[in-house]
C-alpha cells in the first residue's frame, strides 16, 4: 500500500459488490484453471499410445521439471492482478497501462534469464531426477524445445494477470482456452498423427504459448487510450518498481514455503512404506481438485479487494470479503460432501492396486476435509494479494509452517498417517485463521478519509 503522501486515491469511487459480481469473476477463472489438467492428460495419452515406457517416463519428468520452475514463478500473474486491480479501482488509466508494461518488460527479462540458465538446467536436472540414460535423453529433448517459449510463457502470465485485475475474467478464460486448446490440438497432431512423439508434444506446447501471447497482446494493447500512455519516468518510477519486486518476492517466498510443506508431507509419509506413500499421493489429487475450484474464488477476492483498495471504498472491501468467504465455504462444503460420497470410485479410478485402494479409502475423510480446512486460506490469500499486503501474507505463511512442523512432531509419532493428515489440515486452517486475524488492523491502515 502506498504511503498517504504518494496515494492517488484520496477520493472514494464507490461500486457495488454483489453475489453476481463475485460469481461472474470466479466462474470463468475456475473454468480456466480446470482446463490445465486436461492438457496433462492429453499429453500423457498421446505419448502413452507410442508404447515406449522411456518416452512416457521422460515426458512425466520433463513436465514435473517445468511445473517446478514455472509453478514457482507463477507469482508473476497474481502480483500483476493485484497491482492492476488497484489501478483499475482508482480509474487511473495511465498507471494501469504502466502496470501492464512493467509486467511485460519483467516477463521478457524473466524469459531471457530462463533461456540463459537453460544449458545449466539441461546439464544437471535430468541426472538428478533419473539414472536411466534413455529417459534422461527424452527429458533433455523435451526441455530443450519447451524452454524456447519461456518469454511467451511469462508474457502470458503478465497478460492474464492484467486482464484479471481489470475485472475481465471472460477475456482471461478465452485466452486460457486458446492456449490449452491449441496445445492439446497440436500435441495430438504433431505427437501422434505426425509421429513426432515427445518432441511433438513439446513443440505443440511451445507453439501454443507463442500464439496465446501474440493474440493476447493484439487484443490488449490496441484498447489502451493513447492520451493516457505512460512516460518512461512512469515506467521506471523507483517506488513502483520497488513495490513490484517486493510483492513478487513475498509471493515467491510464500509459494516456496507452501511447496515445502507438501514436500515435507511426502517425506514424512515415505516412512510409512511404499503402499501408504502411494495412497497419500492418490489422496493428494483430491486436495488438488479442490484447489482448482477454490482458486477461482480466491481470484475473485483478489480482484475485488484490490479494486476496493484502489477505489478507497471500504464498504465494497468489507462486502467483497464477506461474499467471497460465503462462496468459498459453500464451495468447500459441496466438495467435501462430494468426495465423501464419491471418493471411493475416484480412488478406484486412480489406482488398480488393492492395497493402495484399501489404505487410501481408510484416510479418505482427511483428504475430503482439506478443502474446508483450506477455504479461508485460499480466500485470504486473494484478499492479501489484491490489497498488496504481501509482507504480512509471507510472514503468516512462515508462522503457519512453523506450527505445521510442531504438529508433525507431536501428531505423527502418536497417530502415524492419521497424524500426518491431521497436521496438513491444521496447517491449512492455521494459515486462514492467522491471515483473517490481521484483516481489521490492515483494513484500518489501508483506507483513508475521502477528500
Amino acid at each position: 500500500m502506498e504511503p498517504a503522501s504518494r496515494s492517488q486515491h484520496v477520493v472514494s469511487r464507490p461500486f457495488e459488490v454483489t453475489h453476481g459480481l463475485v460469481l461472474s469473476i470466479a466462474v470463468p477463472m475456475t473454468l480456466g484453471f480446470l482446463t490445465t489438467p486436461l492438457l496433462g492428460l492429453t499429453d500423457t495419452a498421446v505419448v502413452g499410445r507410442l508404447g515406449q515406457a522411456e518416452a512416457l517416463a521422460g515426458l512425466a519428468i520433463g513436465a514435473i521439471l517445468f511445473d517446478l520452475i514455472y509453478g514457482s514463478l507463477s507469482f508473476f500473474r497474481t502480483a500483476t492482478t493485484g497491482l492492476a486491480a488497484q489501478a483499475f479501482g482508482r480509474a487511473d488509466e495511465r498507471e494501469l497501462q504502466a502496470v501492464f508494461w512493467r509486467a511485460t518488460l519483467s516477463a521478457l527479462a524473466l524469459g531471457a534469464l530462463m533461456l540463459a540458465l537453460a544449458p545449466v538446467i539441461l546439464w544437471a536436472a535430468p541426472d538428478l531426477m533419473t539414472d536411466d540414460r534413455s529417459v534422461q535423453a527424452v527429458v533433455r529433448d523435451y526441455f530443450a524445445i519447451r524452454v524456447i517459449s519461456s518469454p511467451a510463457t511469462f508474457l502470458n502470465y503478465a497478460i492474464l494477470g492484467f486482464v484479471f485485475g481489470r475485472g475481465q475474467p471472460k477475456f482471461g478464460l478465452a485466452l486460457q482456452i486458446l492456449l490449452n486448446g491449441t496445445n492439446i490440438l497440436l500435441s495430438i497432431i504433431l505427437g501422434l498423427w505426425l509421429g513426432w512423439g515427445v518432441a511433438g508434444v513439446a513443440w505443440g506446447t511451445a507453439a501454443a504459448e507463442v500464439l496465446a501471447a501474440a493474440v493476447g497482446l493484439a487484443l490488449v494493447v490496441p484498447r489502451f487510450s493513447p492520451g493516457s500512455r505512460p512516460t518512461r519516468a512512469d515506467l521506471l518510477d523507483r517506488y513502483k518498481l520497488k513495490q513490484l519486486f517486493q510483492l513478487n518476492a513475498d509471493i515467491l517466498i510464500r509459494s516456496l514455503v507452501l511447496n515445502g510443506a507438501f514436500a515435507l508431507l511426502t517425506k514424512v509419509g515415505s516412512s510409512f512404506g511404499a503402499v501408504t506413500l502411494a495412497a497419500n499421493a492418490v489422496l493428494m489429487n483430491i486436495f488438488m481438485l479442490s484447489s482448482f475450484f477454490l482458486d477461482g474464488l480466491a481470484g475473485a477476492a483478489e480482484q475485488l479487494s484490490g479494486r476496493a483498495v484502489g477505489a478507497n471504498y471500504r464498504p465494497s472491501f468489507n462486502r467483497a470479503i464477506k461474499l467471497t468467504a460465503v462462496w468459498s465455504f459453500a464451495m468447500a462444503g459441496v466438495l467435501a460432501a462430494f468426495f465423501l460420497l464419491f471418493g471411493q470410485p475416484i480412488i478406484q479410478l486412480l489406482t488398480t492396486s488393492p492395497e493402495v485402494r484399501e489404505i487410501a479409502i481408510a484416510y479418505l475423510p482427511w483428504a475430503a476435509m482439506t478443502g474446508l480446512a483450506g477455504a479461508l486460506a485460499f480466500q485470504m490469500d486473494g484478499v492479501f494479494i489484491g490489497a498488496i499486503w504481501s509482507r504480512e501474507m509471507r510472514n503468516m505463511m512462515l508462522l503457519s509452517f512453523v506450527a505445521y512442523c510442531v504438529a508433525l512432531l507431536t501428531l505423527v509419532p502418536a497417530y502415524a498417517n492419521h497424524g500426518l493428515w491431521a497436521a496438513l489440515n491444521l496447517f491449512l486452517l492455521m494459515r486462514g485463521v492467522f491471515l483473517a486475524a490481521m484483516v481489521p488492523r490492515k483494513t484500518a491502515q489501508s483506507f483513508i478519509a475521502a477528500q
